[in-house]
This record gives C-alpha cells, structure tokens and sequence, in this order.
C-alpha cells in the first residue's frame, strides 16, 4: 500500500449511521426540488391560456434534458474517480479531475451548440408537433441550448462534491438554480410578458448561475495548482481511465433508458386509459428513485474512498449500513403506498377510468420499492468502486433477460406481463450485480 493511501485509510472517519444521512439526506431534498420546478415552469406559462406555449415548454424542456441526459455519465463518473482518488490521499488527483470534468463537460456543451439545427430536426422527426408548437418549441430551444456547456458541467461539479460528502452543496446548488429559475419565470413571463423565450432565458441564465455557484463551493481547488497542472490533467493513462469508466456508465444507462422507453411504448399498445395509468404509476418509481438515491449517492462516496484506501473492512461496513438504510427507505415507501397510494392516484388524476386501472396495478408499485433497493444500492456500491465494465455487463444480462420476459409475459398476461417484467429487470440487476460483489471486496484486500 502507497504512504498517501496508508495516510488516508489510518485519518479516515468511522463509517456511522450519522455520517451516512449526512451524505444521503440533502440528496433527497435536493431530489424533491426538481418536480417544483418544472410545475411552476408549466404553471407560468399556462398564465398565457393557451394550450400551444404549455406543450412547447414541455417539449423543448423534454428534448433538451435528454440530450443533456447523454452526459449523465460524467455525475457518476466522476463521483467513482474522485473518490478513489480521496481514498488513496491523492490530492492532486482530485483537483485534476474536476479540471477534467469541467473541460469535458465544455466539449460537449459546445458539440450540442454545434449540432443544434440536426439535433432539433431529428428530435421533431422522431416526436411531431402541430406547426405551432413545434415553432415555439424551436423559440425556447434555440435560447436554452446556450447553457448546455453549464448544465452538463454541473453533473462533473455534483459528483466532484458527492465524492467529498459535501451534499449539502448539492443542495444549495439546486436550491438556488431552482430558485433563481421560479422568480425569473414570474418576472420574465408575468411581469415583463416574454412569454415561452421568457421561460427559456429564465433556464439559461439559472443554469450558468448555478455552475457559477458550484464553482464557487469548488474555490479550495482551484487554489491548489494541480487543478491546472497540465500534464496531469491530460496524463494519457488517467484520461484512459476516465473515457473507459464514461463509456461503460453511458452504455449502461443507455440499456437502462431502453427499459423504461420500451415499458411506454410497449404500453401504449393496450389504449389510452392503461397507457395514462401506467404513467401515473410510473410517478411512484420516480419518488421511489427520489428516496433511495440518497443512499446510493452516499455509498458511492464511502465505497470508493474505502478501496482507494485499501480498506476492505470499512467497504463492507459501508455496503452493509447504506444498504440496511436503503431496504429501510424501500419498506417504508412500500408502507406508504399500500396506506396512501389509492389517495396519491386520486390527486394525480381525476378520470374515473384511468383511477380504477392504476389500482388495478398499483401492487406492483408497492413491491417496486422491496425488489428494486437492491439494484439502487449495488448500483451505487459499483458506481464508487468505478468497476463500471461490471456495471455494462450486468446490465447487458438483464437487459436480455428483460426482452425475454416481454416476449413470454405481456402476449399472455398483457399489461400485467410488462409490469412483471419491468420488476423482473430489477431483480435481474441486482443478483447480477450481488454475482459480481466479491470480486470488487477482494479488490479492497490491503
């Protein structure tokens, strides 16, 4: 073991319950703010009572998240490194990564600025809208794509922060872009009359506000010169790393992606009123997803630091306490949903018809959080050790397994096959990941 790593393993902080909700309770409020924003983008605009700006909105924001959504790999991605990196007392590291991260982040911003004109044109190609919307859709397109550089770096910034446990950063980052965002949307749109270029100029300006935020709670490494030590930062065996550790993230959450996007389609095929009632219930997952990512975010930071380290015990011990927080936060969303979740479809729809079909599945949604925690947390657990090859792979078999159990299931049991066999997706991930487990403690071995 290196001097650096023996030092950081010997100063290294016990591993506690009040350190784990530490790292994991900021990151499920900073999760609760986004929805606000996008009910109060969508609550503006509707000010203008007219249905063609608030299907605009929606539709540009839509193509533009995903788009952003492609980058998602560098929150993860830099989250494993850095932690690594922290765990080995490699301070020089560290700062390094968030200058590669930023540059990154830079590139690809500056590519989708590029290819804006193609990106739009296949995107209304693949998701038509009447003239007019679609026109509307272009106006807040054309003013948002120019914060892209600073959307995407604010991923690279979140996971550098998340790898220190300081998620309370996180937080305030949200809290202020998401604010910013609210009040300029009331000035821009209300006040001043700006209408759909209004909410788009109200996004920009809180997306390069919020990088500039997160930079600042970054100050400490710029103050070092290893953030721009540039043979460093551009050491081809780091950056190597960096690009296969991306790549691999990418691929699986493009896998992923495929699931949930399939799951939509595939229920279109069964009409309109199980197609909205899987919508609703699809609510449930993302607030299932809101509650344990904390927790997945938490592991992430002490998993990596632990085998950079070399510290196999304090792996385990942290593996093992998120992990019993995060089947915890699984059982009581489960509870939650079996007391509440006929109330929670009420408020999510008033159609008799859709009500009655989302109670017809709503059982799935209350084992969801039981069978899917594990996946959530092994998720996290890989994602700090940075063994992603394993994370692709795994993915890959139950991704397979997924398509499988769509052509055996949803012919014979229709709407309930898919809802099986998205559940099955879950347990597939997470026993594939659980095979792959050992490997990565042994790797921690001193």
């Amino acid at each position: 073991m290196s001097a650096p790593a023996c030092a950081a393993r010997a100063a290294a902080p016990e591993v506690t319950h009040r350190r784990i909700l530490h790292i994991a309770v900021p990151i499920v409020l900073s999760n609760a703010t986004v929805p606000i924003l996008g009910a109060v983008d969508t609550g503006v605009i509707g000010q203008m009572g007219l249905a063609a700006p608030i299907g605009a909105v929606g539709l540009g924001a839509i193509v533009l998240t995903s788009l952003y959504w492609v980058f998602g790999f560098l929150r993860m991605g830099t989250t494993g490194l850095t932690a690594r990196a922290i765990g080995a007392g490699e301070d020089g590291e560290v700062a390094a990564l968030l200058t590669r991260a930023l540059m990154l982040a830079a590139l690809a911003g500056a590519v989708i600025i590029a290819l804006q004109s193609l990106l739009f044109l296949a995107a209304f190609r693949l998701s038509p809208a009447t003239p007019e919307v679609e026109e509307l859709a272009r106006s807040y397109m054309r003013i948002r794509v120019f914060s892209a550089p600073a959307a995407i770096a604010i991923y690279g910034v979140t996971g550098w922060l998340i790898a220190q446990e300081r998620t309370r950063g996180v937080l305030v980052i949200q809290l202020w872009m998401n604010g910013l965002n609210i009040g300029l949307d009331f000035w821009f749109v209300l006040g001043l009359g700006w209408g759909v270029e209004g909410v788009a100029l109200a996004t920009f300006l809180a997306e390069w506000s919020g990088l500039a935020m997160g930079l600042y709670l970054c100050r400490a490494a710029f103050r070092v010169p290893a953030w721009r030590d540039w043979a460093r930062v551009f050491d081809r065996a780091a950056l190597r790393n960096m690009a296969m550790v991306n790549r691999d993230i990418m691929l699986r959450s493009l896998m992923l992606q495929a699931i949930f996007s399939s799951f939509i389609f595939l229920g279109a095929d069964f009409g309109d009123v199980p197609l909205a009632a899987n919508q609703v219930l699809l609510q449930f997952l993302m607030i299932t997803a809101y509650g344990l990512d904390g927790f997945a975010f938490a592991v992430e930071a002490l998993v990596g630091q632990a085998l950079g380290a070399r510290d196999r015990a304090r792996l385990r011990r942290s593996a093992w306490m998120c992990s019993l927080w995060g089947w915890s936060t699984g059982a009581a969303l489960a509870l939650v949903f079996v007391v509440f979740g006929a109330a929670l479809i009420d408020v999510m729809t008033t159609s008799e018809p859709v009500r009655a079909e989302a109670r017809v599945y709503l059982i799935y949604m209350i084992i969801a959080p039981l069978l899917g925690a594990a996946s959530w947390l092994l998720d996290g657990i890989f994602i700090g050790a940075t063994r992603t090859r394993d994370m692709r792979n795994m993915m890959a078999i139950s991704f397979v397994i997924y398509v499988i159990s769509v052509a055996v299931l949803v012919p014979s049991f229709g709407n309930h096959g898919l809802w099986s066999s998205l559940l099955i997706s879950f347990i597939a991930r997470g026993i594939t990941l659980g095979w792959k487990y050992p490997a990565l403690e042994a790797e921690a071995q001193a």
